[in-house]
């Protein structure tokens, strides 16, 4: 008898100790607890758990049917009264935000993570067709089309003349639905834009001569044709930077611009009811913790304001790492819990994951855009000060023609050596260059898909994005949305605008070098894609200009390298094969070749003074307004020099990088795509080794035959070979946050966001800092209290067809039985999309079956997440 009672004591003291254990993890009260273990043990169905969900279910009013399987998803509405006892059914916002609605939903208990749909259309307009030759001869044939016949032509003159209906609207913005769709200040800007073109081409004209001075044969030869070419188009890029900086630097000397948007200040007045904004903010397998500790920041900055009823946040998730998922609905929860802001922030995620960030704004714009006026769009790692937000709607109220205001972010956050240079590069030369760039493009300016106002109403009607026509890697869905739907919004006739003046928005910088190229590798596709739009029905001229830049910025690479090749074959030829005095076969008198060394000085000279002058201006604009938030004058100075000389050494390395881009988008590699890191990630000696060691052999072998045929010409190679053989260690070592901190202690590379940080700022890493880990997948399987939340948030799915109800069930055992470590992210994601399958596997778990994988049982041990306890 003993054989068998044994066993029996043992499972009936596992079963009990299980039923401690899951008590223990509910936020109960010790007498709430022993009162729910006495009624459990009243039922003594012989598997406690199931009887605890079955009460706790009757406690809810819900019920349970026969099933002891149904115990679980009957009891979510119970643990989640537990967890919020402030809730009440049926209420829009019980305790003033602190607790969420708890409804119904499809028969099954739901929270409202999101408002009530209010679907409007956002229909992409295809985009026809793009060779300007092909589309003349198409407009000419649908107007032979639709001519009358000549015997009607006479009835149509006798007729009254109704104009026709524009075949394609952009081409009649007197028909637009914008106040100014002309925009007022076209007349400045056509002036400032011409004078723009002229000193491009005229500075570069004038160094083209001298580079043909410099070459021995003066330009003559086809070799040194095609050197002065690639000269002349990459000096004329260089000259559009130079005299954007240039004008730039007067208007922040002098202070004020009249068509700077913010130039009317919008005051303090009181916003519209009806200006209602949302602040969505995509994200995509990030740093969750982060994400959250940033716009807690700016909803609380917001909130200081008095202005909050005016906005809505939403979180706008496309991650697909179950992990992430789980940690992002748990991190939802707590800052609706902390900051009452239950019915005010919401979180989706999609579960049909198209177009990435813009088919993510688009899903938006149609389930909610017609609920606002306007939407501020926010990155991962954005972080806006309440007062900014204000006055971004404040300036929308009083331009009704702007359609996009975008501000200039300012980068704070970061302590790589690496990051910090950026941080100092952007915050002391990006002002001179944003400006230039405010001044030159007024109402066609750009946007960067962060950071910034939309009007939602013409951006829903006008800016859905049609894929790429084509084939091939540069074709389908856009990926550089921001450049297109800001040409867009233009074409119908709504102004673009940059408020470079605003303070209050910040971001963060990659920490080192190879994640800013991964991040680069993208935007070189998606700029190369959107080249596609030059020629588009309609679009600007400005907005085909930053078409145009936008392919320069990345197409440059590859003709710099090619000059750089083209000037080591001319130097071989010089020196390996006797020069040609005759070459024509009348010629009189010989070709002499001539070497000016000190004309190619000069010209070097001259170029270094268009790419250093504005830094150095730069300097001295701070130097004269005040450099105390750069820690002085001389610390300005200094860190400006040593940027210089860092810039240097990685430009050739970025010229490599960048090439590979190039080739890799029109040969079809695939470009990737995944979330830059939100941390001060650190580059290891291998994967420097990996990603730099043949930029360094490159170095070393071209300086080497550049000696070999002149020694002399070493030191005009010494910069771009000498920094590719370097290129492992600056990469390591910029990566190293002890060297960004030991040079914030020199005093170095300090900008004001660290002097005088902003409270928002300090407020996001404050809440980093306290942020506690966040449950995972298992977590959701296991704790009775986050498994109720996820089970919540997700959408139930009863009417199911009967094959995958099997597949579903099958899921379950498999997950139970396997553990967790053998499910793949899309599988544990089905589990956490459905409620049903979720709960079922979650009471299975604590069953104490024996089948149940050892993993489970070790996740039941581990201490409950603090994140998920209310």
């Amino acid at each position: 008898m003993e054989l068998h009672i044994t066993p029996q004591l043992r499972q009936t003291t596992a079963a009990s100790r299980a039923l401690e254990d899951y008590l223990e993890r509910l936020p109960l009260s010790a007498g709430q607890r022993r009162e729910l273990a006495q009624r459990t043990e009243e039922i003594g169905s012989g598997d406690p758990v199931a009887d605890l969900h079955r009460v706790l279910a009757e406690a809810s009013g819900r019920g349970a049917d026969s099933d002891p399987a149904a115990g679980a998803p009957a009891s979510v509405d119970a643990r989640l009264r537990l967890m919020y006892p402030a809730a009440a059914e049926g209420s829009a916002a019980p305790a003033a935000g602190v607790a969420p609605a708890i409804g119904r939903d499809r028969g099954a208990p739901s929270i409202a993570v999101a408002p009530p749909l209010n679907r409007k259309s956002m229909v992409p307009r295809p985009w026809g067709e793009l060779n300007p030759f092909a589309r003349w001869v198409e407009e000419e044939n649908h107007r032979l089309e639709h001519r009358p016949s000549r015997w009607r032509r006479k009835k149509a003159k006798a007729a009254p003349e109704h104009p026709p209906e524009p075949h394609y609207v952009e081409d009649h913005l007197d028909k637009s639905d914008a106040p100014d769709p002309k925009g007022y200040w076209q007349r400045t800007g056509n002036v400032r834009r011409i004078t723009l073109l002229v000193l491009m081409v005229l500075q570069t004209s004038m160094a083209t001569y001298f580079m043909s001075d410099v070459l021995p044969y003066h330009g003559t030869k086809p070799l040194e044709m095609l050197v002065l070419g690639l000269f002349a188009l990459l000096f004329l890029w260089v000259s559009a930077g130079f005299w954007t900086a240039m004008t730039g630097f007067l208007v922040l000397m002098r202070g004020d611009d009249e068509y700077l948007i913010s130039h009317e200040k919008a005051g303090n007045r009181e916003i519209a009811p009806e200006a209602r904004t949302a602040i969505v903010m995509p994200i995509c397998n990030e740093d969750v913790a982060r994400v959250f500790a940033g716009l807690r920041a700016t909803y609380e900055s917001l909130e200081r304001t008095g202005q909050l009823q005016h906005f809505d946040f939403f979180i706008l998730s496309d991650s697909g790492e179950a992990d992430i998922c789980a940690a992002e609905t748990a991190a939802w929860a707590a800052l609706c819990r902390e900051t009452g802001g239950f019915g005010r922030i919401f979180y989706r995620h999609r579960r049909r994951r198209v177009k990435r960030k813009s088919g993510n704004l688009d899903d938006f714009c149609r389930r909610w855009g017609a609920d606002y006026r306007y939407m501020v769009v926010l990155d991962a790692d954005s972080v806006m000060t309440g007062e900014c937000l204000t006055k971004l709607t404040r300036l929308m109220e009083e331009h009704p023609g702007a359609g996009i205001i975008q501000t200039a972010p300012r980068a704070a956050g970061r302590d790589t050596l690496y990051a910090r240079i950026q941080q100092f590069s952007t915050r002391v030369y990006g002002p001179l260059f944003t400006a230039g760039l405010h001044y030159w493009q007024l109402g066609e300016s750009h946007f960067w898909g962060h950071n910034a106002i939309i009007r939602l109403k013409p951006f829903m009607k006008h800016c859905a994005l049609a894929p790429l026509p084509g084939r091939g890697n540069l074709s389908g869905p856009i990926m550089s949305h921001d450049f297109v739907e800001a040409s867009l919004m233009r074409r119908a006739g709504w102004s673009v605008w940059i408020a470079y003046d605003l303070d209050g928005s910040y971001e963060e910088m990659p920490p080192n070098l190879l994640d800013e190229l991964s991040r680069d590798r993208r935007w070189c596709q998606g700029n190369l894609m959107n080249f596609k739009l030059f020629l588009a029905r309609g679009m600007h001229v400005v907005h085909r200009a930053v078409f145009v830049t936008g392919v320069m910025a990345y197409v440059s690479a590859p003709l710099w390298a090619l000059f750089l090749l083209l000037s080591t074959v001319l130097l071989a030829a010089h020196t390996l094969i006797d020069p040609q005095y005759f070459t024509s076969p009348r010629q009189l008198f010989p070709i002499w070749p001539e070497w000016h060394p000190e004309k190619a000085l000069a010209l070097v000279s001259a170029t270094a003074t268009i790419l250093f002058l504005p830094k150095v201006l730069a300097v001295l604009l701070f130097a004269v307004k005040g450099a105390r938030g750069f820690g002085g004058a001389l610390a300005l100075l200094v860190s400006m020099v040593i940027e210089l000389l860092f810039s240097m050494a990685l430009a050739p390395v970025r010229m490599l990088f960048h090439t590979r881009f190039v080739l890799g988008a029109f040969f079809g590699w695939n470009a990737g795509w995944k979330s830059p890191p939100r941390a001060d990630n650190e580059t290891v000696w291998g994967e420097a080794l990996r990603r730099h060691g043949w930029h360094s052999l490159l170095g070393v072998v071209w300086g080497g035959v550049v000696f070999w045929l002149n020694p002399s010409f070493i030191w005009w190679l010494i910069p771009i070979a000498g920094s590719l053989a370097v290129s492992v260690p600056v990469s390591v070592l910029s990566s190293r946050v002890s060297f960004g901190r030991g040079f914030r202690r020199a005093g170095l590379f300090k900008i004001p966001e660290e002097t005088t940080p902003p409270f928002e700022l300090l407020e996001t890493v404050r809440h980093f800092n306290e942020t506690p880990a966040l449950p995972g997948f298992v977590e959701a399987v296991v704790d009775p209290s986050f498994n109720a939340l996820v089970c919540a948030t997700a959408h139930a799915h009863p009417a199911v067809p009967q094959l995958t109800r099997h597949l579903r069930e099958k899921l379950v055992r498999s997950a139970l039985k396997d553990g967790p470590d053998a499910l793949n992210d899309k599988q544990k994601n089905s589990l956490l999309e459905e409620p049903g399958l979720l709960s079922q596997l979650h009471q299975q778990v604590w069953s104490g079956a024996p089948e149940v994988h050892a993993d489970w049982l070790a996740a039941l041990r581990r201490v409950p997440a603090q994140a998920v306890v209310a």
